[in-house]
């Protein structure tokens, strides 16, 4: 097969392990910048040129679209897809899963237990609003971040309003919520792929801080979770139409609740923590679906 990967750096650990992974199955594997890419919108005809030279002959596009080019990156799956290419992650389903408020809602309304989240632009009714989410410390997050970057964790009303304020100034989008204290730092990493959970581990931020990423220095070990943590993670990823995805998953008092669903997750940490090769998985799903896909002769 001609696989396609869409990466800013072929030397990013995911991107290369997809890579080697590929390549390993006898695969034929490219890697391009999808902010160098460029369309030809016509009727019949959609076309996708990198360096003025159409991207031609590709059975799969596996897409590795950071928060910062996401509209950018939609447009050009879309246009994989208006050729009847085969995606990993459909351009749609990038959208809704990179908005966090957009994910929340389509979770919370197919009755998936999210954190209580509150969306304003009343600042003179949000002191009254914040008591909607229960006594501080909250969670300010903005909608498109990342790797806990974006994310504050305020002690009382007035820093809430404070942060809000600078943060609609700067006209950011932001959500607030619910800190759930009786995580302890922790959540829970669940790796889905074409609808089974492939590894699973358990992040614990570091000392003195509340965020659980391991790009904020947290630490992981692999974790055995429970049928119900994988049962709402799936149903998550369904909901959203995703195929390949990481879903972040915190204990609390209530039960599990989904946090985030990330449409591009690492493979670095997860693949170090439960040695498992991930990126092979996610191969094997491609091949797997172009075979279906293709046409009876």
């Amino acid at each position: 097969m001609n696989i396609l990967i869409l990466s800013r750096n072929p030397a990013l650990y995911s991107t290369h392990s997809l890579l080697v992974a590929g390549r390993k199955q006898g695969h034929f594997i490219r890697v391009v910048d999808h902010l160098f890419c460029d369309l030809i919108i016509e009727e019949g005809n959609p076309q996708v040129y990198y360096n003025n030279a159409p991207l031609r002959n590709f059975d799969a596009i596996i897409p590795r679209i950071g928060s910062t080019a996401t509209d950018y990156g939609a447009a050009i799956i879309r246009q994989f897809e208006a050729k009847r290419v085969f995606t990993t992650v459909s351009s749609d389903a990038l959208l809704k899963a990179r908005d966090k408020l957009v994910c929340l809602q389509l979770l919370a309304g197919a009755g998936i237990p999210v954190p209580k989240t509150l969306l304003t632009n009343n600042m003179v009714m949000l002191p009254y609003l914040l008591e909607h989410l229960g006594k501080h410390p909250l969670i300010v997050k903005m909608q498109n971040s990342t790797q806990g970057i974006g994310v504050i964790k305020t002690e009382n009303a007035i820093n809430t309003e404070t942060i809000v304020e600078a943060l609609n100034k700067l006209r950011e989008k932001i959500i607030i919520q619910e800190f759930i204290k009786e995580a302890k730092g922790e959540d829970i990493r669940v790796f889905i792929v074409d609808g089974e959970v492939i590894a699973t581990m358990r992040r614990q931020a570091r000392e003195g801080e509340f965020r659980s990423n391991l790009h904020r220095g947290a630490t992981s070990q692999i974790i055995h979770i429970e049928p119900e943590e994988a049962e709402l993670a799936l149903r998550a990823v369904k909901i959203l139409g995703l195929k390949v995805a990481g879903v972040d998953i915190l204990r609390s008092q209530r039960g599990p609740l989904i946090l985030e669903v990330n449409a591009s997750p690492g493979l670095e940490g997860i693949e170090g923590t439960t040695g498992i090769d991930i990126a092979n998985e996610i191969i094997l799903f491609v091949e797997r679906e172009v075979r279906r896909q293709a046409p009876i002769r």
